[in-house]
């Protein structure tokens, strides 16, 4: 039987780049045997576009349905005057939630052939091999009561509930721990226990859970000095786990010690290793439809679907050295070019799919 992916391309730069990344699927399926079906719906501004909903339900149906899920990005200028319920990124937003995505893996690795395109100095991010784990679906971003509000005086007020569950707490620190498991057995933990009371269960509950995994050594840091940290020493980290704000927040930053936010995807998890697949550079706008967006982090996506809910390891290797090779031999997009000559989108995608096939 074959695995079921929903393709969902949404806004901006998101069509552009998930066709690239359907190229490497279907170059898998002729070439290596992939046995995957693949079913388009719309998301985010296209959705709300075609039916007045950033998240109709035949594409959350379609999703609850598949084994993975392919996304390119939500979001456009045109839709910020809609009303917040029906704004593109409730669709993403709607998604994780019914599909109790909670885990949010984001690697944050420097390929050595891009060492020059980051902003800080070779000696500082040569080798970076970070992997953030945000927790997805509570916290601040899904808390209630929430909105705006007029007082007594008539001054507005705007109002927002940060709270997490023990449980919820306790999925993504079982989450954290097991992916350090399979890497360098170092957990940060990035809090404000200093003044947040949310912090200070976050801390009690991953001290707790730690206790089940002796093997890995769990530190605590608030998020202030973690965004230093990132920045002055970024080796010092393996995996990061933090609530989704603050997630938010530091995995923008670490994308940047790599050299461009073009490179690196993600994953979000459900418990059971079901997942959905995306950049972290969002739907772009400003240059959708010039063919200057960069395809590597939507491709490399796609070797983390592979790896992580497809139980495909070889066939991710393969398409992460397909991307090394295109690197060694000199390709960039605009973005990764360092002030030299860059190819198109549909070249750089080209460019990968010919070294898969070599």
């Amino acid at each position: 039987m074959s695995t079921k992916i929903a393709i969902l391309p949404g806004d901006g730069i998101g069509p552009e780049i998930i066709n690239e990344a359907v190229k490497v699927l279907e170059c898998l399926q002729q070439d290596y045997a992939l046995d995957v079906e693949l079913d388009t719906a719309a998301i985010g501004g296209a959705a709300y576009d075609e039916s007045g909903s950033p998240l109709p339900e035949t594409t959350l149906n379609l999703c609850k349905s598949a084994d993975a899920i392919l996304l390119g990005a939500v979001g456009g200028p045109q839709y910020e005057s809609l009303e917040r319920e029906l704004r593109p990124e409730k669709g993403l937003l709607g998604l994780r939630s019914e599909l109790e995505l909670f885990s949010n893996l984001r690697p944050a690795i420097l390929y050595p052939q891009l060492a020059n395109a980051s902003s800080l100095k070779p000696e500082i991010v040569s080798g970076l091999d970070i992997m953030i784990v945000r927790e997805l679906t509570g916290g601040i971003y899904f808390g209630q009561p929430r909105g705006i509000r007029t007082l007594d005086n008539g001054e507005q007020e705007g109002y927002n509930t940060l709270v997490y569950a023990e449980h919820e707490i306790e999925r993504i620190a079982h989450s954290a721990f097991n992916v350090a498991m399979k890497r360098g057995k170092k957990v940060c933990s990035v809090d404000k226990a200093n003044v947040l009371e949310v912090s200070e269960l976050w801390r009690e509950v991953m001290i707790r859970v730690s206790k089940e995994y002796p093997e890995v050594e769990l530190s605590h840091m608030y998020v202030d000095n973690a965004s230093m940290q990132l920045v002055k020493w970024p080796k010092q980290f393996d995996v990061m786990v933090t609530k989704n704000m603050f997630g938010d927040i530091l995995s923008d930053t670490a994308a940047m010690l790599t050299g461009s936010i073009g490179m690196l995807p993600s994953a979000s998890l459900d418990k059971n290793g079901k997942g959905m697949y995306e950049p972290i550079h969002g739907s772009a706008p400003d240059i959708a439809g010039t063919k200057k967006a960069n395809p590597l982090a939507t491709i490399l996506s796609v070797s983390m679907m592979l790896r992580y809910s497809l139980n495909q390891a070889e066939l991710a290797d393969r398409i992460e050295k397909a991307v090394s090779d295109v690197l060694d031999q000199g390709m960039r997009t605009e973005d990764i070019a360092d002030g030299g000559s860059y190819v198109s989108t549909q070249e750089m995608g080209d460019a990968v799919v010919k070294a898969l096939k070599a």
